[in-house]
């Protein structure tokens, strides 16, 4: 039998790769031709066929549907709320609050902000409008309500259900946010008290699919970084949503002005009132305090929340604004010949007579 040449072989081997070659074209082709006219080559699994267009109702007693309407090809942040709530609610609202001042007028048109509320029997379009105008939000953000049955079902699809706990009985409920970007599938959970800049740079770059070029800089030109005491870790992610320490902490561009500015506020209030203040707030409210009842009225009948705090951990609270206090307003200040004087009171800044 007469053996093949290695000419003979490599021939059939080319012939054999030109048949594998067209068959799969002809495999693409079909593939191609068979794709629904209109489909995405970047369509992610997250489209309308996994999240539910479950129909809402806004603030404004406008209808809109939550996939079409809502997140399609949208950058979004979503989470649950109820305007009764008289703890975690609140705090989510003001800090998502900052993120939409430091966000600026991109909220409303590339980026979106939705508060659904799971308490629709109470929670009229009506009583949503109030709100959002107590907490002062801006445009691009939409308070919504519908049905319980259908929300329910729609915090199933966001993963921010809690079996077991959301019972229909309570409304304890996950305090998660859903932050993502439809059109490229990138989701993510976050925490409501998430430092805001953070929050607000992965709305704005990351999920955006862009960052801003970074400016070349010297580590040696980095400021020392102080360590953050326990009762500033706990003011940081408790109390920062609606009370700043001085204009640099935001006070200045009105991103956190829902409650009175803190530095002097141990100057100004008894130390047992304001551990008590901190650890019980809608207690003290109850009673009629007089001081409690000024600052409900004065700063858009919010209550402040309860954050469920013992005893030291307000303590530990109030020293750090003693010594936040003391740093940046000393109580003495050098003369010329080297004596001391104490400041008046008078010189802090005039929210210090309104402090908490």
């Amino acid at each position: 039998m007469k053996q093949p040449t290695p000419r003979s072989r490599a021939l059939g081997m080319h012939l054999m790769l030109v048949l594998v070659t067209c068959l799969l074209g002809s495999q693409v082709l079909i593939a191609h031709q068979a794709q629904p006219e209109g489909a995405s080559e970047s369509a992610t699994p997250w489209g309308g066929d996994y999240f539910p267009n479950t129909l809402l109702t806004d603030q404004d007693g406008r209808q809109v549907r939550f996939f079409d309407d809502l997140i399609k090809d949208k950058v979004v942040v979503i989470n649950f709320i109820f305007t009764s709530c008289s703890d975690s609610c609140p705090l989510e609202t003001a800090r998502l609050r900052q993120v939409q001042k430091l966000l600026g007028d991109r909220v409303g048109q590339d980026i979106f902000f939705y508060s659904i509320s799971i308490d629709p029997l109470s929670d009229t379009p009506e009583v949503l409008k109030a709100y959002a105008q107590r907490f002062k939000v801006g445009p691009g953000w939409k308070f919504l309500t519908g049905e319980f049955e259908d929300i329910t079902d729609l915090r199933k699809k966001l993963g921010l259900f809690i079996e077991g706990v959301d019972n229909g009985r309570t409304k304890d409920h996950n305090l998660s946010l859903i932050v993502g970007n439809q059109s490229t599938g990138r989701w993510m959970k976050a925490s409501p008290f998430e430092n805001p800049w953070i929050l607000a740079d992965q709305l704005a770059n990351t999920l955006q699919n862009w960052k801003q070029p970074s400016v070349e800089q010297s580590y040696a030109n980095a400021p020392e970084i102080r360590p953050p005491s326990n009762g500033e870790e706990l003011f940081r992610t408790r109390c920062a949503s609606c009370h700043s320490l001085g204009p640099q902490d935001g006070e200045g561009i009105g991103m956190r002005n829902i409650g009175p500015d803190l530095i002097g506020v141990t100057r100004q209030r008894d130390p047992a009132w304001l551990n008590r203040w901190i650890r019980e707030p809608d207690r003290v409210l109850a009673e009629k305090d007089p001081i409690a009842l000024q600052l409900f009225e004065r700063y858009e009948r919010i209550p402040m929340p309860n954050l469920r705090l013992d005893e030291l951990s307000a303590q530990s609270i109030i020293d750090f604004l003693r010594d936040e206090t003391e740093r940046r307003q000393p109580t003495t200040q050098p003369l010329a010949d080297g004596a001391l004087t104490p400041i008046s009171p008078a010189a802090s800044s005039e929210t210090v007579s309104r402090m908490r």
